[in-house]
């Protein structure tokens, strides 16, 4: 997702790469007030702007946030969470919903439950992640993938109405 914001800054903010890129634009709007919210508080408190283009800091720092809805993917390319089990699946309005390898571990902003219960605003972590972030909560036990077998590379509907 940071990349697509990056991309339309780039665009000059234009509400037609949106359009073309199959973004909503009402949505990623809101996301460029939040960021200009915060740059406007880093100034009142006089904290010193800096760049980072690291992508796994970014994602450890949203990690670090939710590390409490963590899943882990399964042989049948659902997720399962970690300390309530159950299964889930991605959003199907994610841009990772069609991806053709889909990531072992991933965080989700909320749930939502319509004809499965699906996870919103998900991201790619690694489950080092957690155990570095959240040892309170983890046990490395919890983590360590509890099988060796293949899972799947594509998804398509036999692996998301399984």
């Amino acid at each position: 997702m940071l990349n697509c914001y990056n991309q339309w800054r780039d665009s000059g903010f234009s509400t037609q790469w949106c359009y073309e890129n199959f973004v909503q634009a009402r949505s990623i709007k809101q996301a460029r007030d939040v960021r200009d919210q915060l740059d406007g508080l880093m100034d009142r408190v006089e904290v010193e702007k800096t760049s980072n283009l690291d992508g796994d800091a970014i994602c450890k720092a949203i990690a670090s946030g939710f590390f409490y809805n963590a899943t882990r993917l399964e042989k049948g390319g659902t997720y399962r969470t970690l300390k309530n089990p159950h299964t889930v699946h991605i959003h199907p309005s994610s841009c990772l919903f069609k991806s053709e390898k889909l990531p072992r571990w991933l965080i989700y902003h909320e749930l939502v439950f319509t004809t499965k219960e699906f996870m919103r605003q998900v991201i790619q972590i690694e489950s080092a992640w957690l155990l570095e972030i959240a040892p309170f909560y983890y046990q490395s036990k919890e983590l360590e993938d509890q099988t060796k077998a293949k899972l799947p590379k594509v998804v398509g509907k036999t692996s998301t109405t399984a």
